[in-house]
């Protein structure tokens, strides 16, 4: 079978789904290849899945009409077609890699089997497969490690223990999602854990996976300490999947070097998303993603004026349960420079807690716990980067939902 779509995208997630529905709606149809079995979906609420608020098929994307199933693994870029394993190859004009990352796996002692494949109870979380591998061998008391207390391990961590799970996290940093938060959002994150029942264990390594009979019984601390676990889920980070891209000869980086055009080193080919770099950033977030979908569509429908010069991204966090939901917010500078102005509320009763960081009569980071009724209208100032009016409105920005 050969294809001769103008404009194929290698990924069915967020951002090559994007991608394909803006080019459909300009009259500029594209193929959508995809390696995963599912219908293309959400990945963002995967943790969602696994905590059984959602069924898969709800966080299932509207998939365009033109979506092969297959993998893709090699790219002929001087006859513009592209390998599959399938043995099929499909032609291109105009190719879009929006491959988007990989999980990192630590280097730990144990952690594969002689085939080189992870033991039975380990998962990594970043695929409806390993939600639904992780989210088949979760019931109440079953002893689950979770390694990696960012976005992602403290979302797993929140689910399983929704679950019934009694959960370990253990972070090798000195706070919880310390990338994002500042030391007293995470103490709210770390407080929220606890009392959904997680132990949490930061700055402390894991340096061991032991098994028995091919499935995981313990994890050993590198002070030697060891936590028993049934499930161990690897929430270390992601990693661009840039390996067809180096295959090809594309300029690569941490990420596909893309330029302003998000335009690889070859310019019949493009890159959106987790798997490209624009500008030294590798955004990793679904925000920016979407952007860069969108402008690459209007680009390619023929806006020969389209320019993409970055994201400022927010990162924003809902972990629902049983109870009431626990929101937080986080954007720009979150910690301040000398001389930089600060404000900053906390109602510990609600739990709540708003800080924004001022910098020469601008907004230039701010993190919100609980109650996010303020977020768009901070986000918003952040966002415009303009200077902030001369009438005091940043109180009123923390509290114009009638929180505290």
């Amino acid at each position: 079978m050969t294809s001769n779509t103008r404009v194929v995208v290698i990924g069915a997630g967020l951002a090559g789904v994007r991608l394909a529905r803006r080019l459909g709606e300009l009259g500029t149809p594209a193929l959508l290849v995809g390696d995963e079995e599912h219908r293309p979906y959400n990945r963002v609420l995967l943790a969602e899945v696994l905590a059984r608020r959602y069924a898969p098929e709800v966080i299932a994307l509207p998939a365009p009409g033109g979506l092969v199933r297959t993998r893709v693994t090699g790219i002929d870029r001087t006859a513009r077609q592209l390998q599959c394993a399938d043995g099929t190859s499909i032609a291109y004009d105009t190719l879009v890699l929006a491959t988007g990352s990989n999980p990192v796996l630590p280097p730990l002692r144990g952690l594969f089997t002689p085939d080189h494949q992870l033991p039975e109870g380990v998962h990594a979380f970043r695929t409806m497969d390993d939600c639904l591998g992780l989210s088949k061998a979760v019931r109440p008391g079953v002893r689950a490690v979770v390694i990696g207390g960012g976005l992602l391990g403290v979302s797993a961590a929140r689910a399983l223990a929704v679950r019934g799970a009694q959960v370990v996290l253990a972070q090798q940093a000195e706070r919880l999602m310390e990338r994002q938060l500042d030391p007293n959002a995470s103490r709210l994150v770390l407080r929220h854990l606890k009392d959904l029942g997680v132990e949490v264990h930061t700055e402390c390594r894991v340096r061991d996976v032991r098994c028995v009979g091919g499935a995981v019984r313990s994890v050993e601390m590198a002070d030697g300490y060891a936590l028993d676990a049934d499930l161990v889920v690897l929430a270390c980070g992601v990693r661009p999947r840039a390996g067809l891209a180096e295959q090809a000869g594309l300029a690569v980086h941490k990420g596909v070097l893309v330029d302003d055009e998000l335009r690889t080193s070859d310019p019949h080919i493009h890159a959106i998303g987790d798997c490209a770099q624009h500008d030294g950033t590798v955004y990793g977030l679904a925000a920016p993603a979407l952007e860069q979908a969108d402008l690459l569509a209007e680009l390619l429908a023929g806006d020969a004026n389209a320019r993409y010069t970055g994201t400022r991204a927010l990162t924003r966090l809902t972990l629902t349960g049983p109870d009431s939901p626990f929101d937080l917010a986080a954007f720009g500078e979150t910690e301040p420079r000398p001389g930089d102005d600060v404000v900053q509320l906390t109602d510990a009763t609600r739990g709540t807690y708003r800080k924004v960081v001022v910098r020469d009569d601008r907004l230039v980071g701010g993190v919100l716990v609980g109650e996010l009724g303020t977020v768009g209208a901070l986000a918003r100032a952040w966002e415009g980067a303009e200077p902030l009016p001369d009438d005091g409105p940043l109180l009123h920005l923390l509290t114009n939902d009638g929180g505290s």
